[in-house]
């Protein structure tokens, strides 16, 4: 086999960027029928970049230095990459992942995140298990009949009483069901603190931030400790008004193609969990019925 063909065994920033740049055609004005390889050239790619071509030479080359997230942002626009071509090509340049691009916003919900049909019934697809969807600003915008039965009516509350934040310190009800509330809250902010700085400035969770900082003293005091951590999994411990003590093991899962979404499941940790669970579900049902 020619050495011509032959990929490196790892893949590197040049070999990605010589390989995107193979893929694109140049316009017929760029002499395109007269070309004997395909893509485009390096200071075509240079060009449309705003970087000078010796620099692009060297990147294709693996010298020089990681370049900055502005000269690679200017390099996925060049090669025309999609959002996994984009992260790639982060990932190759700096070892890590890109900034997130904030979503558009859906004009059905007002929210800038619209829940895929497909993810919905992974929910819906857990009858036993209450699963939640939340964005960065923990709002919840996805929601499964366990859920809404176990956790709180998300289908019936307003749109703004939906952020678990403000639920967790806001709603005495909500305080008195969690024996672990301090424990629970600590996470909450410590988590929420790295979503955001992960999703980039939101003035939806600014504004939640102000607006909890300036009603409740608790979130003032938990905040400025400025504590940080993943979502991860553990247990959470609760007293729901009807069913009484539930124990919910749970695990937080980052939605694929979402633009940081994330998906809680809670799993019931005994038996007597999973029945108590059951019998909301269905009272539940013969209310919504009556």
């Amino acid at each position: 086999m020619s050495a011509s063909l032959l990929q490196e065994p790892v893949e590197t920033l040049g070999s990605f960027l010589r390989e995107r740049r193979s893929r694109l055609q140049p316009a017929p004005a760029e002499g395109a029928s007269r070309r004997r390889t395909p893509g485009l050239r390096r200071e075509e790619v240079a060009a449309r970049a705003n970087v000078s071509v010796g620099w692009y030479t060297w990147l294709e080359q693996n010298r020089g230095g990681p370049p900055s997230a502005d000269v690679l942002e200017r390099l996925a626009r060049a090669l025309e990459l999609d959002a996994a071509g984009r992260e790639m090509l982060f990932l190759l340049g700096q070892q890590r992942p890109p900034p997130l691009v904030p979503a558009p916003a859906n004009a059905a919900t007002g929210t800038p995140f619209e829940v895929p049909r497909a993810l919905q019934s992974v929910l819906d697809g857990q009858p036993g298990h209450p699963a939640i969807v939340k964005t960065p600003a923990w709002d919840i915008v996805a929601w499964n009949e366990a859920a809404s039965a176990v956790l709180a009516d998300y289908e019936a509350a307003a749109p703004e009483q939906r952020n678990i934040l403000r639920r967790l310190f806001s709603d005495p009800a909500v305080r008195e069901a969690l024996p672990d509330w301090e424990q629970i809250v600590r996470w909450a902010i410590a988590v929420f603190r790295i979503d955001i700085a992960r999703a980039g400035p939101s003035p939806e969770a600014a504004a939640l931030t102000a607006e909890l900082q300036a009603s409740n003293a608790d979130f003032m005091r938990i905040w400025s400790e400025s504590e940080v951590r993943y979502h991860g999994s553990g247990t959470k411990r609760l007293m729901h008004e009807i069913a009484g003590p539930i124990q919910l093991d749970y695990s937080a899962f980052a939605v694929a193609d979402s633009n940081a979404l994330t998906m809680i499941v809670f799993t019931p940790v005994t038996p007597a969990d999973a029945r108590s669970i059951e019998a909301l579900i269905q009272q539940r049902r013969a209310q919504k019925a009556r």
